[in-house]
C-alpha cells in the first residue's frame, strides 16, 4: 500500500472543529429529554383530561379533581422511567459504537465517529463501516459493498480517486480514504432511514394501541356531548352539580394510563436488559424478537467462539513440510487484517522477522466470503516467484479429487478445513473460468479446531422448548457445520445441505429451506435470499450474526441481532446488539418481549374494560335522562383499585406466555363483553335504587349501591385478567378489594369519597347484581378465548 501521508495535524483538527467542519450528525439511539417530556406531556388524553381538571378546580370541590392528580403522577412515572432508560441507551451506545481510526500527526488513533473532521483520513479494514462520504487515497485489493445503499450485491473494487459513500462498508482488502463530506452532508445523514437505521421494526403492539385510541375517540365524542347535554337539562336546577357529573361521566372514558404503562414497560424493558449488556438499538425490536418463530444462526461467533486452533498440518503429494511452514508464516505476514482462520495460523506460525531469509509479499487477494479463499503472491529469498492460494478446499480443488475423501472425513469431526494450494496463474486471474483458482496445486491441508460457545447448548434448548425454529447458515462447509450442529444437539444437523445445490426455483428453494435445518457454504446474497424465503412462508424471521458476510440477511430479517466484536457494518444495521458477546443473552431478551407484550394485553383489557362501561353509562344515562350515577371522586377511587393500581404491578410481572398475533382484536374480544356486562348491571342496580331510595340524601344512596355494584365487577374483572394466580397476584386482588372496604368502614373515608350504603336490602341487591354479572364475564370470557386463535 502506498502511503499518501501522515494525514491533518493537530492544529488543522483544532481548525476545522472551530469552523463546525465536524461529523456532528446526532445519535440514532435514542430521543432527546425534551422530546421524551413532551411526548409525555403533550398527549391528546392529557389535555382532555388537563380541561376536565380545570373545570372541576372552579366549580369544585376538590376531592373531584383527583384524577388530574393522578394524571400529574403517572405523567411524571412515564418521564422517569423514559429518562432512565435513555441514559441506559446512551451508556450502552457510548460502549458499542464505531470508533474509526484516522490518521493524525503520522499516527493511527481511533476517534469517536462525530470527532472526524473535513480532509481526515480514515483507515479502512474488513468490517468497517465508511461513517462519511470520501475519496480513496490508499487501496490494497479494497472492496466495497454498497448494497445497503444502491442495492447491488456485488461488491465494487475500489481503486485511488474512487468515491466512497458513507454507509457502505468493506469486504476486502484494506485502505484509506480522505473524508469529503462530513455531517449532515454526508450521505447517510441525508438519508437516515435507509443508510443507517434503514428500517424501523414494526411493532404490532404500539400500532394496535393507536388504533384503539382512534376507535375510544370516536366512541367518545358521541357520548360526551350526549352527556353534557342531559346533565344540564336533568340538573338546570343545580349547574356545578350538572357539571360535576358530567365531567365524571367523560373521565372515565379516557384509558389515560394505557400508553404510559406501554411507554414504562419498554422503557423498564431496555433497562433490565441494559444490565444485561443488551444494546437494544430499536424500542420495539424487544417485542418483535418475542414474536420471532425462526432463528436463523451464523455458526462462527455465534455457535462458536471467534478464535481457533491449528490442531494439524498434513502436506499432500509429498510436499516438504518446512516449505509448507515457511508459506504459512508468509501468507500471514502479508495480511495486515487477517480472519480469524488465519489468525490461527498466524499464532501456530509467527512471522518471520524481517531479514535476508524473509518472503517479501508481491501482491495479495483478500479473503471473501463470495469466492471463499485468500491469495498472496511472494518474491522468495532464492529469487524464484511463486502465488499461494488459502481457503475452501471443495471450491479450490475440482470434484472428485481424492483429497476431498479426507477433507470430508475431518468435516465430520466438526473440524475446520482449509487447503493450502500454489495458483497456476495470477493473483489476478478472476476473469478467468475459475478465476484465480484454476489450475491450483494441492500442497496441504490446514486442520483448524472451533471453540464451541458454552452457553450455545442451553440457548438453543431454550429455542426448542419454546417452539423456536433454529436454521444454522454458514459459509463453512456444510458437513463441518453439520458435526458442530449435533455437538450442540440442534435437530436436523445429521442431513446438512450445501447451499450450491439449492435449486434456483423460488417455490422450489423456499420449502428446502424452509425443511432443513443446518446449511453450509452459503455466499452473503444466499443469506439474504433464504431469510427472503422463510419470510414468504409467513414466519418471523431474526437473525444473529457479526461478520461482513452477515449484514445483507440481518438487515432484511425481521429482527438483525449482533454481537459486540462485531463489525462496524453489523453493527449499524443490527436492531439489538449483545455487547458482552454471549449468545446466552438472547433468551432474556425473547423473555423480556413476552413480558412486555403479554402484560400490555392484560392491562389494556382492564382500561377498555373501563372505557366500554363509562361509554355505555353515558348512553344509557342520557336516553333514560336521570343524573350521571358517579361523581369523579368515586370513579377515580374505582379507577385506582381496579386498574391503575394492579396494571402497573401486572405490567412489570414476569410473563413466559408466547406472544399471540391480532392484539387489537384480542383486547376487543375481551373488554367489549366485559364492558358491556359492567355497565348494564351497574345502571340496572343504578335504577333499582332510584326507585327504592327517596327523600334527602337519596343520591348518595343511589350512588353508594351503584359504586359497589360496579367495584365488585371491575374486581371481578381483574381477578379475571390476573390469572394464572401466584400468590402476589392473589395477594395483590385481596389487597384492592381491602382498600374499598377500608373507605366504606372508615367514616372520615365516606366523607371524603361521599359513599355511604343505606339499609340492608340495596347493598345487598348490589351484591347480587354483581355475582349475576360475574358469572356472564366468565361464560363471555371463555367463548372469546373459544374464537381467538391460540
Amino acid at each position: 500500500m502506498t502511503n499518501t501521508g501522515g494525514g491533518l495535524t493537530s492544529a488543522e483538527v483544532s481548525e476545522r472543529i472551530a469552523r463546525g467542519e465536524v461529523n456532528d450528525v446526532p445519535p440514532r439511539n435514542s430521543r432527546s429529554a425534551v422530546d421524551i417530556i413532551r411526548a409525555n406531556v403533550f398527549t391528546r388524553f392529557n389535555a382532555i383530561i388537563g380541561v376536565l381538571f380545570l373545570i372541576i378546580l372552579v366549580v369544585g370541590p376538590i376531592q373531584d379533581g383527583l384524577f388530574g392528580f393522578v394524571i400529574i403522577a403517572n405523567t411524571g412515572i412515564g418521564i422517569v422511567q423514559e429518562l432512565r432508560a435513555k441514559r441506559t441507551l446512551d451508556n450502552l451506545a457510548v460502549i458499542g459504537e464505531a470508533r474509526p481510526r484516522v490518521r493524525r500527526d503520522g499516527r493511527s488513533v481511533e476517534v469517536p465517529t462525530d470527532r472526524i473532521v473535513l480532509g481526515d483520513l480514515v483507515e479502512l479494514r474488513p468490517g468497517d463501516k465508511c461513517v462519511v462520504d470520501g475519496e480513496v487515497a490508499e487501496a490494497d485489493s479494497l472492496e466495497v459493498d454498497e448494497s445497503l445503499l444502491t442495492g447491488e450485491a456485488e461488491p465494487v473494487l475500489k481503486h485511488p480517486g474512487d468515491q466512497l459513500m458513507s454507509g457502505s462498508f468493506v469486504v476486502a482488502g484494506s485502505g484509506a480514504f480522505t473524508a469529503t463530506k462530513v455531517g449532515r452532508e454526508a450521505y447517510a445523514a441525508r438519508l437516515t432511514e435507509e443508510a443507517s437505521r434503514f428500517s424501523l421494526v414494526h411493532s404490532e403492539l404500539r400500532g394496535g394501541i393507536s388504533r384503539l385510541l382512534k376507535y375510544i375517540t370516536w366512541m367518545m365524542l358521541p357520548a360526551a356531548v350526549g352527556l353534557v347535554l342531559s346533565q344540564l337539562v336533568v340538573e338546570h336546577n343545580d349547574v356545578l352539580e350538572a357539571v360535576r357529573r358530567m365531567v365524571a361521566g367523560i373521565v372515565p372514558m379516557v384509558p389515560e394510563g394505557l400508553v404510559l404503562l406501554t411507554s414504562v414497560a419498554f422503557a423498564i424493558g431496555v433497562i433490565r436488559l441494559g444490565r444485561k449488556h443488551c444494546l437494544v438499538q430499536e424500542l420495539p425490536a424487544i417485542e418483535g424478537l418475542a414474536r420471532v418463530n425462526v432463528v436463523c444462526l451464523d455458526k462462527t461467533g455465534t455457535l462458536t467462539q471467534g478464535g481457533m486452533d491449528v490442531t494439524e498440518v498434513r502436506p499432500l503429494d509429498g510436499a516438504d513440510e518446512a516449505r509448507v511452514a515457511q508459506v504459512l508464516r508468509a501468507f500471514g505476514a502479508a495480511e495486515p487484517n487477517p480472519n480469524a482462520s488465519l489468525q490461527a495460523i498466524i499464532e501456530a506460525y509467527p512471522p518471520m522477522p524481517d531479514g535476508a531469509g524473509r518472503w517479501r509479499p508481491t501482491d495479495t487477494l483478500p479473503f471473501s466470503s463470495a469466492r471463499k479463499y485468500s491469495g498472496a503472491a511472494f518474491a522468495e529469498p532464492d529469487g524464484e516467484d511463486s502465488a499461494w492460494l488459502l481457503g475452501a478446499p471443495d471450491v479450490l480443488l475440482a470434484e472428485g479429487d481424492p483429497v476431498l475423501a479426507d477433507v470430508d472425513r475431518l468435516d465430520r469431526e466438526g473440524l475446520r478445513v482449509l487447503l493450502l494450494a500454489r495458483a497456476a496463474g495470477r493473483l489476478d486471474g478472476d476473469g478467468e473460468e475459475g478465476g484465480a483458482a484454476h489450475g491450483a496445486r494441492p500442497t496441504a491441508l490446514v486442520v483448524l479446531e472451533q471453540r464451541l460457545r458454552p452457553d450455545a447448548a442451553e440457548t438453543l434448548g431454550y429455542f426448542a422448548e419454546q417452539n423456536v425454529g433454529a436454521k444454522v447458515i454458514s459459509g463453512d462447509n456444510a458437513v463441518s457445520v453439520g458435526a458442530v450442529a449435533a455437538k450442540l444437539e440442534l435437530p436436523g444437523a445429521e442431513r446438512p445441505v450445501d447451499a450450491r445445490e439449492l435449486p434456483a426455483a423460488e417455490e422450489e428453494r423456499a420449502r428446502q429451506v424452509a425443511e432443513a435445518t443446518v446449511f453450509g457454504r452459503v455466499t452473503p446474497q444466499q443469506k439474504r435470499e433464504m431469510v427472503g424465503a422463510l419470510q414468504s412462508s409467513g414466519h418471523t424471521v431474526a437473525m444473529t450474526g457479526d461478520g461482513v458476510n452477515d449484514v445483507l440477511a440481518l438487515k432484511d430479517a425481521d429482527i438483525g441481532v449482533c454481537m459486540g466484536s462485531g463489525s462496524e457494518a453489523t453493527k449499524a444495521v443490527a436492531q439489538i446488539v449483545l455487547l458482552d458477546n454471549s449468545f446466552a443473552t438472547l433468551p432474556s431478551v425473547v423473555a423480556e418481549g413476552r413480558r412486555v407484550i403479554g402484560n400490555i394485553e392484560r392491562v389494556a383489557t382492564l382500561f377498555l374494560t373501563k372505557t366500554v362501561y363509562s361509554v355505555l353509562l353515558a348512553l344509557l344515562v342520557v336516553c333514560w335522562q336521570v343524573p350521571y350515577p358517579f361523581l369523579p371522586r368515586h370513579l377515580t377511587l374505582l379507577s385506582s383499585l381496579t386498574i391503575g393500581v394492579p396494571a402497573f404491578f401486572l405490567a412489570l410481572a414476569p410473563n413466559r406466555e408466547r406472544a399471540r398475533p391480532h392484539f387489537v382484536r384480542r383486547v376487543l374480544h375481551y373488554a367489549l363483553p366485559c364492558g358491556l356486562i359492567a355497565g348494564a348491571a351497574t345502571f340496572g342496580t343504578y335504577l333499582l335504587a332510584r326507585h327504592h331510595y327517596s327523600g334527602p340524601g337519596s343520591l348518595t344512596a343511589e350512588t353508594s349501591a351503584a359504586t359497589l355494584t360496579l367495584f365488585l365487577i371491575a374486581m371481578w374483572v381483574l381477578a379475571i385478567v390476573a390469572r394464572p394466580y401466584t400468590w402476589w397476584r392473589v395477594g395483590l386482588v385481596l389487597a384492592m378489594g381491602a382498600g374499598f372496604l377500608a373507605v366504606l368502614a372508615a367514616p372520615p373515608l365516606q366523607h371524603f369519597f361521599a359513599l355511604k350504603l343505606a339499609g340492608a336490602v340495596l347493598p345487598w341487591t348490589a351484591v347480587a347484581v354483581a355475582g349475576g354479572a360475574g358469572a356472564l364475564l366468565e361464560i363471555a370470557w371463555h367463548r372469546a378465548a373459544g374464537k381467538l386463535p391460540a
